[in-house]
This record gives structure tokens, sequence and C-alpha cells, in this order.
């Protein structure tokens, strides 16, 4: 006999039931569908077995949270270890809504987890007559904290800080490569349409930028002059190709065209210039935005490439989780799929191929290079993403790394060991935050400006000591040798005293102080 148990979760708490004749309902489940929607049949095959309220809104959220990410909240585990029932006869089991969260809970309890099937049918009637089931609880207060905790969730799950948003980079790097298929569409239209007029000019001008500018200035061939060499050499760039441009004008064959058509082509032509133009604003914002949010990341391997693995993975914090060997084949899963399905070999590289490295190696070196160039990535990545203050110091060092690594295939020049350069990218941070500290020295010499200048060294001091601890963790996760750690590990907690006793002293210096 199975004592079947259902887990449900609400806004106003969890509430845990206790189904009646497991066995039959099991066996009749086209009567469980009927009998849901009936509270007088619903209440004769299910009963309130325990109810755990949250005690306040950030509570809820918390646990609300914990679940959806299918983590066992520390509520729900007391919950559960309180009111299920342990030893007897009777086999425990514990019915579900997720499965994911009925994994975790699998791994905490030693009762047996159940999805689906009937659970589904039973957590349905229960939330369809949850009001009713559990005593004191209306109906209007079941709505108003789902409501209310709805709103929190999406509020979460939607906020974000500004200077720290990586939903822009995504967009923007979408928004250029669409820009990019554009305006070489619009181009070749351009092309196309007059060259109709004057075909010479397709030959003597290859760029397509350069070319709708060429048209917009133009207009009509017939009208070129020795006037207008000048002009042409601004745009061009180049007095032999204006010169070209002007004696093609006097024997082209193109035909005539009207000025309706002429006037036509020319506004068309300034739209693709202006998208030129938008598409050069757009990535300078986008370099911009990637020395903000993934500094490391962008040193390393450059902006655009950086910009489209932040876009494929879906976020910087899902691009720090991913692995190495992930962040190697990433934008490449269909020639993946298709290696393992065939049997074939799997692709070395995907998006970082773009990145100069790739390119720079031999073709025997290009696997080898591709494998480190991602394992450095994941680094930058997990820095950028963990770290409070921007700084590329780290992606500087990584991409030093990389170079000393091509020059070590190519020429045999044994590279530094990574403890080494990575204790080199500690003591540049730590010295620019030395620097920091001396300049707000410098700028409170007055009683009064000193409090703002020691919340100001507080705050320089607490985000220089998460960096390190982050570090310390990359640490760990970078070498695989416990003892080549001792050096840096050391040296970030000699630095985090340092600045904790400067501090002390500094505060100290401001409680001695006294008004004039």
């Amino acid at each position: 006999m199975v004592l079947l148990h259902v887990l449900f979760e609400h806004a106003a708490g969890y509430a845990l039931f206790a189904v009646k004749e497991v066995e039959e309902i099991g066996m009749l489940l086209p009567q469980v569908e009927e009998n849901v929607l009936n509270i007088g049949k619903f209440n004769s095959m299910v009963s309130l077995a325990a109810f755990f309220p949250f005690k306040s809104a950030q509570a809820a959220l918390e646990n609300i949270n914990a679940v959806s990410e299918g983590v066992v909240h520390a509520d729900l585990k007391l919950f559960l270890e309180t009111n299920l029932p342990h030893g007897g006869k009777k086999k425990v089991a514990l019915g579900v809504a997720d499965a994911k969260i009925g994994a975790a809970l699998q791994e905490e309890l030693t009762c047996s987890i159940q999805t689906g099937g009937v659970v589904a049918e039973i957590l349905r009637g229960v939330r369809l007559h949850f009001h009713s089931l559990v005593k004191g609880l209306t109906g209007q207060a079941a709505s108003k904290a789902q409501l209310g905790l709805g709103h929190s969730y999406s509020r979460a799950k939607v906020k974000f800080n500004v200077n720290r948003a990586d939903n822009m980079i995504i967009q923007s790097i979408a928004l250029l490569d669409q820009l990019d298929k554009d305006i070489n569409t619009f181009s070749m239209r351009v092309r196309e349409w007059y060259g109709y007029h004057f075909p010479e000019l397709i030959k003597i001008v290859p760029d397509n930028s350069m070319y709708c500018r060429l048209a917009q200035l133009i207009g009509n061939r017939k009208e070129l002059s020795e006037e207008s060499l000048e002009s042409l050499e601004e745009v061009v760039m180049d007095s032999a190709k204006a010169q070209a441009i002007l004696e093609a004008s006097r024997s082209s064959m193109g035909m005539d065209i009207s000025p309706i058509d002429l006037i036509n082509i020319e506004r068309f032509s300034n739209r693709v210039v202006s998208l030129a133009s938008y598409r050069l604003e757009l990535q300078e914002y986008l370099r911009s935005k990637m020395n903000q949010v993934a500094p490391n990341l962008a040193a390393l391997i450059g902006e655009v490439v950086g910009a489209r693995l932040i876009s494929h993975a879906g976020s910087l914090t899902n691009l720090a989780k991913y692995p190495a060997s992930t962040v190697q084949i990433l934008g490449a899963e269909k020639a993946l799929f298709r290696a393992l399905k065939t049997r074939g070999n799997t692709p070395k590289y995907g998006l970082i191929f773009h990145s100069t490295f790739i390119g720079r190696a031999a073709a025997k070196n290009k696997g080898r290079i591709s494998r480190y160039l991602a394992n450095k990535c994941t680094i930058a990545s997990r820095i950028d993403c963990f770290s409070e203050v921007p700084t590329s110091v780290f992606g500087d060092k990584l991409r030093d790394q990389v170079e000393e690594r091509l020059s070590f295939y190519e020429t045999g020049e044994v590279p530094r060991k990574n403890v080494d350069v990575m204790k080199e990218a500690v003591k540049e941070v730590s010295l620019t935050f030395e620097l920091l500290r001396l300049q707000i020295n410098i700028e409170a010499p007055g009683f009064k400006s000193l409090p703002a200048s020691i919340s100001q060294f507080d705050l320089t001091v607490h985000t220089f000591i998460f960096c390190f601890t982050f570090f310390a963790t990359t640490l760990l996760l970078c070498f695989e040798c416990s003892h080549m750690l001792s050096g840096p590990v050391k040296q970030v907690l000699v630095c985090k005293a340092s600045f904790l006793s400067a501090k002390q002293s500094l505060e100290s210096e401001h409680l001695a102080v006294k008004p004039l």
C-alpha cells in the first residue's frame, strides 16, 4: 500500500495534501478527471495534511525563485521533513508538479517522487479549490496573494543594472548583423538601378558605401565637369580614381535617364548612406557597452565576437556558466549534431573562428589554439560576470597569453605560466586601487569632506575585496594543482588585510579630528 502526499506551492504558502485510496484512484483516472470539478467529491479524495504560510512577501519571493530554479529552499525542506510521515509499513510517496524540483527533492528526502498522471489531475483540483481546502483563506485573499507575488516575481526577473545590461548588447549585435545584410542588399539595388545610366562606375568603385555616395553626388553623368573633380576626390579619396570617373562619364555607354528617375535614385542612395553612417554609430555604441559590461572578454577576443558569444548564450551569466568545451563550439551546433549522427569529425570551433587568433594560426594548430582561446574566454566571461568593478586588466593579460601561445606554436618559445601572469594582473589591479585610495585622501583635506570620502573609500574596499575573492575562485577553476594557488591566494589575503587596516586607520583619523 502506497501512502501518497501531494505538494502544492501557492503564493500564500506550501500545502501538503494526503490522497485517499491511491490504488483505486490510479485505476480510475477518467473518474478522477470528472471528480476534480466537484468540490464535494474532491474532498472525499484528498485532505489537507499541513499548511506552511509565508511570513512575508520577501519570503514568498525567495521560495518561488528557488522553486522555479529547481532548488529546494530551507523552508520547504523543513516543512516536508516535519509533516511527511516516517517509518511505518506503508511506503510514502510525494507527488509534485515539476519534475525539476522533484529531482532536487529526491536527493534531499528519502521518499519516492511522482510526477504526471494522476498527480497532475489532483494538483489541478487543488489549484481549483485551494481556498476552500485551507481554512481561513478566502478566494479574494488567495487572488491578492497570487497577484502580488506575480508582480514581485516578474519585477525581479526583468530588473537589471543599467550599467551592466547585457540584453542591450544582444539587441545591438542582432541589429548590427541585420544592418549588414540590409545595407548590402540595398547597395546592390542602387548599383543595378544607377548602372543603367552609368555602368562604368561599378568597375571603378567596388565599395558599396562609396558607390552610393557617388550616385548621390553625380546624379546625371552629363553634368559632370572639371569643377566637380574636387568634390569627387573628397568622396573617393584618390585623385586618379576621380579623374577616371570624370573620363568614364564623358564616354559612357549608359542610357539617358529622366529627372524623376534620378530623384528617386538619389533619395534611395541617401537612405543607404544614412544607414551606413548609423551602422558606424551603432558599432561604436556596441564597443562602449562591451567595455562597460564585459571589458575583459572584449579585450581578449574583440567587441563584435564577444557580443556574438553573449548573444548566442542568451546572457553573460549563461556564458559564464558554460564550460570551455561548450564555448569552443558555440555557434556550430548543426555541424556538431551532424557529426555525431554520421560519426564524423566534430567541429573544432564555432563563433570564435572570427577572432584574429585562429586565422593567424597554422592549419595544424587551429584546433589547439581554438581550444586554448575558448578556455581564456571562459575565464574572462566569469570575471566580467561576477566582478562589480569593470576592468580590462585580466583581459589584456589573457590576450598576451594567447599571443604567447601562438608564438610557441610557431617558434617553440616557451610561454609564461598562467600563475605568473595572474600574479602580474593582481599587482596591476591592486596598484590601481591604491592610487584610487591616495586620490581620495588628497581630495579630502577638510573635515566636512571626510565623511563622503570615507563612504566612497568603504565602497571601493568592499568592491576590491569582492573582485579578488572571485579571482581566487577563478584560479581554483583554472589550475589543476592546488599548490600553485598558494602565491596568488596569499597575495589576495594580504591585500585584503592591508586595505581593511588602511580603512580602519582612516576612520580613526576621522574620529580624532574635531571641528574648529
